[in-house]
């Protein structure tokens, strides 16, 4: 088979509540960042984001560093930023926002890591047909070398090593575990994968609001591992005073629209990077996102300068 190219639907995983145990099954700490994957040609390098949108520009030091890797490779990871020893989801998700312009800046403020936990082709050969076995082996022999801001995930066979990396890699921001088969293809667009998560509660980055600027009616929020905006379920008055505070000035021009589920797509308007909400995500096939508390301004790192 050809070379997989962009836009590449890639693979998810179905939350469960308690960590799948067996001899053909293989464990990956799950970060808290912005899915990516990564193309190398001869070309250039691409960047895609779980949506199919390129952000090539948006992270130089990433595409700059994927020069290092042979042409006709196809990596599928993780984007995170570390800070203070642990990851930041408003920081790469202010990292994915970036114009061109102010990518590089933000590159040297905020450096990315690219945690890649498969490899989809390797010399121009498309490897998602293989079993998760083989195609990992290949990606730690491909990647392991490279050394920082390219790394392979960490993976165990062992559930008991992958108990203890879910009772204490929370501390740094790893939200939980991926349970992948070693004899399973890649397929992308399906939920193939099991995913176990220390809580449904998770950050997310504020992208618009629907409703009023002084009360919105919801939020629309950009979530880890998805940069595809949704729709928040109505806020509670208090939350929708607080919001009308929190978000003032910060309303840039244009907008858009984001899927709420139960009515589809609705138009928002936009307001800038750097705001988040801690929220908690249904677990039915179309969950509802309903938004728990706002991020107050003192809790949020102020925007790096050039």
């Amino acid at each position: 088979m050809s070379m997989p190219g962009p836009p590449l639907r890639v693979a998810s995983a179905e939350p469960v509540g308690a960590l799948p145990r067996g001899t053909d099954l293989a464990y990956e700490p799950k970060f808290d960042g912005h899915r990516m994957v990564v193309f190398v040609r001869r070309e250039g390098v691409l960047l895609q984001a779980r949506s199919g949108r390129i952000v090539t520009a948006a992270f130089p030091d990433l595409a700059a560093a994927a020069r290092r890797l042979p042409d006709g490779t196809v990596l599928d990871g993780e984007v995170v930023v570390w800070r203070q020893g642990r990851t930041d989801f408003a920081a790469v998700q202010r990292r994915a926002a970036a114009t061109a312009a102010r990518a590089p800046a933000l590159a040297r403020a905020l450096p990315a890591s690219y945690a890649a936990f498969d490899l989809l082709a390797e010399d121009g050969e498309d490897l998602r047909p293989l079993p998760y076995g083989e195609r990992r082996g290949r990606l730690e022999a491909l990647v392991g070398p490279l050394g920082p801001p390219l790394q392979p995930v960490p993976m165990t066979r062992d559930p008991a090593q992958a108990l203890t990396w879910f009772a204490t890699l929370h501390t740094i921001g790893v939200e939980g575990l991926v349970v992948k088969r070693v004899d399973q293809a890649y397929r992308g667009g399906s939920r193939t994968w099991r995913k176990l998560r220390h809580t449904t509660a998770t950050d997310a980055a504020v992208t618009g609001f629907t409703g009023p600027p002084a009360h919105p009616s919801a939020l629309v929020l950009t979530l880890p591992d998805d940069d595809a905006p949704v729709v928040s379920a109505p806020l509670p008055p208090a939350l929708r005073a607080q919001a009308g505070e929190v978000l003032a000035g910060r309303t840039v021009p244009g907008g858009g629209t984001a899927v709420a589920v139960g009515v589809g797509e609705v138009a928002y308007r936009r307001v800038a990077a750097g705001t988040t909400a801690e929220v908690e995500r249904g677990t039915t096939r179309h969950p509802v996102v309903t938004v728990l508390r706002l991020r107050l301004p003192e809790e949020q790192e102020p925007e790096p300068e050039p």
